[in-house]
């Protein structure tokens, strides 16, 4: 949420220049001859104003705007004073009319001490013989809590006039001596506006150059006064422009809440520096170096240094931070931790000779150096990522005049300057999203050694992955602040850009590693990357980050695949997506005087323009609509109108809540008047609005876990739950029921409990065994075998086998043999393929065990000799077979990789006990082979043939969660008004608010985790206008857009949990009218275009928890008309009236007559005519069940979704508790019982009547596909 409480453009004005009086007496002195030299005197602050500019009779809203808005660089009390004291010696210090209280509190936050150095940095203000041209540069100032305030100065220079002529214009001149004195003029503000501001300094100085001496004051403060009205644009696609003088200036808008203003030009970065010498700033910066930046520009110093921060974002620099250093201030570079500071060109030598440790960074001549060297020794940005942004540079197209080559002369000159903008605009658009892939690039594989549940960061697994060349820089960079501060946001899953451009540009490779939990090893097609192409060529390639994971080859696409990080790699033609439009506003013309009236005037004229353009994007453009409310709200609020501002920030909820200023909502609720108040209770949007502050400022306050932990070994016995504790931070596995039986295995004696040498030798072994596989040594020939994603996971020592001497290699598919002869590759069988494994005395060694594969592609069996190993080989092989097959069997890969991850933990455990107990150890992990012996794992037929596939939303947990809700979002190529292309979706709800998204296509992972508000969600509705709506516990509707996959609307007119959503798509006409439900009773009709209620009804009852659509009517247990009133009743039939029951599901078929019931603890499903509400017609008995849960219609065909009678046990024992039903609507009988569920059914859905999808509670805590007949 936004918190900023008056967003606006001027902070404060500062006249700085020496006093008339010194200007005299240095004249006089050059007159009598005492000096003959152009002196530099020290500059003094003349003048301060700062807002409110209007009589002491304003309303109060704008008296709070100065308390509020002061935090400029608070310092110690004796700077204060002196400050004070040094801004009396000038003229015309404070305001008057009677305002000189107030403004004076702008001293006691300001530091005004160090302001006139930093106005006149190169040592002083010049007074010459000559006049010479303005100047502009820019400052930047940070508290000690990071909080920044940006200046830009206007430094131009006067005639000095001896006292006769002080009232002279400003073009008089003194007719003994011609003397010019330098003044400035600093704008502050709390954005970066530095174009902007710029642009008003220049209009401001036109009227300068021609006004007298006195004048100036003035003028200062009418311009200052006006700059005072202008808003600042709330985060979005919004602009706003104002006509100042000659000009039209625009300030633009952040392009969201994570992001900053960017008024500036970032290609001045590139003109600087070559690709290569930029990324040595960068990696500079990323490595938190001192560094000093040199010019004999100002400006430049800034306006660089500003770029350079922007290019590391989502990276956020934590240090020192002083872009401009004045003279006096050359002894900064003397501190002792990281800092970026700039200095003039001049101080070079200066500075350089004051420590060994900076980087020197000439920003005139592109060089970079050290104070102790002519280079930096330094580690370079990794080569892969490099070579991706220096190619990315050659694209950039940096030169405007190439871009208007085509355009005729522009007469206009604030026409030619849009034109410009709207350029520099989308070369900024360019620039930034270069940068963040290059940061992508960097820190992409930093995610997969992250550990979310015990916020742990294995820092030395994701060194042992990099390449040599990469280690230098990744051992430094994983030690700074600036790298910690990224591992928190990560580890706190913040949707940052980064976070968004890595999810978007996932291969395929890496979304099924994600979903299965693959044990880390290297692919074929990784090892072949490795040894044909070389890292700095081939491992990333020209727009990394732009990969389009889910579309297949297409010869109109310019694309290659890059085989070492198995990802698309796709040309500039294809990836280029037009930019969002940008609006613009433009504000009213600024007041001629200052009194209340104008102002008032001023403010209404403007409220009167949002108005016009609020009614013209009222049902088009949700997000710009948005924008409009926030800027009425803010003008409201400074117009007293508290209840209208508060009614523009309610709208917010259903427009766009990340916007919502949550502080000032507060703030405005708590400075209602009683009168005010009362007004609001007789007003239903704000009289809830009111009451959610009220409930939300009540909620504790919840401190945000910002600590990153390193894993440690463990120091004492680990019992149980320390040992699954341990476990799940060093990152070995997730399940917790396997990390249970791991602890079976290692724990020893009476006292149930893993010592901790034994653990550290168990640990140790393991990460041996990955560092073992990534180091595999396979012939080219035996890769061109394997399937590319197949991995190899173990490997034999050299045995003699019934078909020679060799390795046996298994992989999650195969087992093979590495043959010692000229063939090199010889597959010994596939894991779906075994009939039986066994150990039996070798033939060709006596008494010596041996182990024999039976397989079914084979007549021939295999043997091997792998003496001491062979009891550990029976294991491994025989759990990847039970593995194999119940994956198979229930069409979920999800077991395989289990399976696999078992027969890893049996090698540790077998290597790290090295006792006679070791093997029954280890077979206390081979879980799949067991309940294949305890229990038939047979999936019955027709479950096998209507089973499709099985997903597993949990994946990223330790444990399973419940699936409430799914929902199928059909996909299209293309969408109205937008450049998507979309795939079809699956939303899943799982617990707390957590919905998880497929692609429906491919059933790879899209999100994996959206957070919608902190209850757990009850429905879900799509609808056409790219919104999905998800009804929720805390009472509140969520909308997301189905493109962004962002949730920033709500509708909160229900009082109660929603139970119940619903659209009618019988009549296109119809079809923007939604309906939802909560369990109070409440039924309201929506405008989903306008998000407005249009009817609002109440059903007297004990819970409503449904609704449909049935010939235009709302319909549940009770049917309505469309008025609202009951129509028809349906009681429970006379046999369960006797029970605690209710309906929990029910279907309307109005071309049949026929209404479907179901009960939650009854296995009867009721068949009622709609016409005779009395008596269910039908009574179906369904078999092998205790309770109706859901139900859906899908062809001529009732889903019926179960709980089985058991329901005790495991998440994966074997036994399939709870049926998915499916009954014939011809003949009113079961014609399918399926099984693939061991907890009950939660929910069903249908994926356009070819698919339908059923979700299971948490002991399951799956998907299941089915095939629609």
């Amino acid at each position: 949420m936004a918190t900023c409480l008056l967003p606006a453009l001027l902070e404060a004005c500062v006249v700085v220049g020496a006093s008339v009086d010194k200007l005299q007496e240095v004249r006089q002195a050059i007159i009598s001859g005492e000096t003959s030299e152009p002196l530099l005197l020290d500059p003094e602050v003349l003048h301060v104003v700062a807002p409110p500019f209007v009589t002491r009779t304003q309303p109060e809203t704008l008296k709070s705007r100065v308390k509020r808005r002061r935090s400029f660089l608070r310092k110690k009390r004796d700077r204060l004073s002196s400050a004070a004291a040094t801004s009396n010696q000038g003229e015309g210090v404070l305001e008057e009319r009677g305002e000189r209280g107030e403004n004076g509190s702008i001293l006691k936050d300001m530091d005004l001490v160090a302001l006139p150095q930093l106005c006149f940095p190169v040592g002083g203000l010049q007074v010459t013989t000559e006049q010479k041209k303005e100047q502009f540069h820019f400052l930047i100032f940070t508290d000690m809590f990071g909080n920044k305030t940006y200046g830009v100065v206007l430094q131009y220079y006067r005639p000095v006039l001896d006292g006769a002529s002080f009232h002279q214009s400003g073009t008089g001149t003194s007719e003994v001596l011609n003397l010019f004195s330098a003044y400035s003029v600093c704008i502050m503000s709390k954005h970066p506006y530095f174009f902007a501001l710029k642009d008003c300094l220049s209009c401001l100085l036109i009227q300068l150059r021609s006004c007298r001496l006195s004048d100036v004051n003035e003028k200062v403060k009418d311009f200052a006064a006006k700059l005072s009205l202008v808003p600042i644009p709330p985060p979005g696609h919004l602009h706003l422009m104002f006509t100042l003088g000659p000009l039209t200036i625009t300030l633009p808008s952040r392009l969201g809440n994570d992001k900053t203003v960017i008024d500036l030009d970032l290609h001045l970065s590139f003109l600087c520096f070559r690709p290569q010498k930029l990324l040595q700033v960068l990696s500079c910066l990323l490595l938190e170096q001192q560094l000093v930046f040199f010019s004999a520009d100002f400006a430049k110093l800034t306006l660089i240094s500003e770029s350079v921060l922007i290019f590391v974002k989502p990276l956020s620099w934590q240090h020192p931070y002083v872009p401009v250093l004045a003279r006096g201030m050359l002894d900064f570079v003397m501190a002792p931790t990281a800092f970026l500071m700039g200095c003039h060109l001049s101080h070079f030598a200066e500075v350089a000779a004051e420590t060994s440790d900076l980087v020197l960074v000439n920003l005139d001549d592109g060089s970079i150096c050290t104070s102790s060297s002519d280079s930096v020794d330094l580690p370079d940005i990794p080569p892969a990522a490099a070579d991706c942004f220096i190619q990315g540079c050659q694209s950039l197209q940096m030169n405007f005049d190439l871009d208007q080559c085509c355009r005729g002369s522009s007469t206009d000159i604030n026409e030619q300057r849009d034109q410009r903008r709207a350029w520099q605009r989308r070369l900024n658009d360019d620039i930034q999203r270069l940068a963040l892939e290059l940061i992508v690039n960097i820190f992409r594989d930093v995610i997969y050694h992250l550990n979310y549940e015990h916020r742990v960061f294995h820092s030395e697994e994701f060194l042992k992955t990099r390449e040599p060349s990469e280690k230098p820089f990744y051992k430094k960079v994983l030690e700074t602040h600036i790298f910690h501060s990224f591992l928190k946001d990560r580890l706190n899953k913040k949707a940052d850009p980064f976070a968004r451009m890595e999810l978007d540009t996932r291969s395929e490779m890496q979304k099924k590693k994600m979903m299965l939990e693959i044990p880390s090893r290297l692919t074929m097609q990784e090892i072949q990357a490795r040894r044909t192409s070389s890292i700095t060529e081939n491992r990333l390639s020209r727009r990394l980050g732009k990969s389009l994971p889910n579309l297949q080859d297409n010869p109109t696409i310019g694309c290659q695949k890059n085989s070492l990080l198995t990802r698309t790699v796709f040309s500039d033609t294809a990836l280029k997506a037009p930019a969002k439009p940008v609006k613009v506003f433009g504000l009213p013309e600024f007041p001629a005087s200052l009194s209340l009236h104008s102002v008032q005037s001023y403010y209404s004229e403007l409220l009167h323009q949002l108005g016009k353009a609020i009614t013209s994007v009222q049902n088009e453009d949700s997000a710009l609509l948005a924008r409009f409310y926030y800027l009425r709200g803010f003008i409201n609020m400074l117009c007293s109108r508290r209840l209208d501002a508060l009614s523009d920030f309610q709208n917010l909820y259903k427009t766009d809540t990340a916007i919502l200023p949550a502080q000032l909502v507060l703030w405005l609720v708590a400075s209602l008047h009683r009168d005010e108040r009362q007004q609001a209770q007789r007003r239903p949007e704000l009289k809830r609005l009111i009451i959610k502050v009220k409930m939300d400022n009540e909620k504790p306050l919840i401190q945000t876990n910002d600590h990153v932990k390193k894993f440690e070994l463990p120091r004492h016995h680990l019992h149980e739950d320390a040992f699954v504790t341990c476990v799940q931070e060093c990152g070995i596995v997730k399940d917790v029921a396997t990390m249970r039986r791991l602890f079976e295995a290692l724990a020893d004696g009476p006292v149930k409990q893993v010592d901790p040498e034994l653990f550290r030798v168990f640990y140790t072994f393991w990460k041996e065994m990955e560092a073992e596989a990534r180091d595999v040594h396979l012939p080219s020939e035996v890769i061109e075998q394997l399937d590319s994603s197949e991995c190899v996971y173990k490997l034999s020592a050299r045995v003699k086998t019934s078909h020679g001497v060799g390795k046996i290699a298994m992989t999650q598919k195969r087992l093979f043999l590495l043959t010692d002869g000229p063939a090199g590759f010889l597959e010994i069988t596939k894991f779906r393929d075994i009939k039986e494994v066994k150990i039996t005395s070798a033939p060709f060694l006596i008494r010596i065990p041996s182990l024999r594969i039976y397989t079914c592609s084979k007549p021939e069996v295999f043997e091997a000799n792998l003496k001491t190993d062979t009891e550990l080989w029976n294991l491994i092989v025989k759990e990847m077979w039970a593995g194999r097959k119940i994956a198979d069997q229930h069409k979920d890969p999800q077991y395989i990789t289990q399976a696999l991850t078992n027969v890893l933990l049996m090698d540790a455990v077998m290597g790290c006990l090295q006792t006679q107990r070791s093997i029954s150890a280890a077979a206390k992990l081979a879980y799949f082979d067991r309940i294949k012996h305890e229990v038939p794992m047979m999936v019955p037929r027709i479950t096998a043939e209507t089973l499709k596939h099985k997903i597993n939303p949990s994946v990223d947990l330790a444990e399973p969660q419940t699936v409430h809700v799914l929902l199928y979002t059909p996909g299209q190529l293309t969408c109205k008004d937008s450049q998507w292309e979309m795939n079809p979706k699956l939303w899943v709800a799982l617990s707390g608010g957590k919905i998880v998204v497929f692609d429906a296509a491919s059933w790879s992972l899209l999100q994996d985790c959206i957070q919608v508000g902190e209850s757990q969600v009850t429905c879900m509705m799509g609808l056409v206008h790219e919104q999905v709506w998800m009804g929720s516990q805390d009472s509140v509707i969520y909308i997301l857009d189905t493109n962004t996959m962002t949730c920033n609307k709500q509708l909160t007119e229900h009082r109660s949990e929603l139970t119940g959503l619903s659209v009618d798509t019988r009549h296109p006409h119809n079809s923007q009218y939604a309906y939802s439900c909560s369990s109070d009773g409440t039924i309201l009709q929506w405008n989903s275009a306008g998000l407005t209620v249009k009817k609002q009804f109440h059903l007297t009852c004990d819970r409503l928890s449904s609704i449909q659509i049935h010939d235009g009517c709302s319909g549940c247990i009770v049917e309505l008309k469309k008025s609202g009133t009951p129509h028809r009743r349906f009681a429970l039939p006379v046999d369960l009236q006797s029970m605690p029951s209710s309906f929990s599901c029910f279907i309307v078929i109005p071309e049949r007559g026929q209404l479907w019931t179901g009960c939650p603890d009854s296995a009867d499903l009721f068949l009622w005519h709609i016409n005779n509400p009395k008596h269910p017609l039908k009574s179906i008995s369904l078999p092998g069940i205790s309770g109706i849960t859901c139900m859906i219609q899908v062809k001529n065909q009732i889903w019926v979704g179960c709980r089985g009678r058991h329901g005790v046990g495991g998440q994966c024992d074997g036994q399939l508790r709870s049926q998915v039903l499916v009954v014939d609507l011809e003949s009113f009988t079961v014609t399918k019982e399926l099984q693939a569920h061991s907890d009950s059914i939660q929910t069903l859905c249908s994926a356009e009547n070819r698919y339908v999808l059923s979700g299971s509670a948490r002991r399951d805590g799956k998907i299941a596909i089915w095939n629609v007949e």
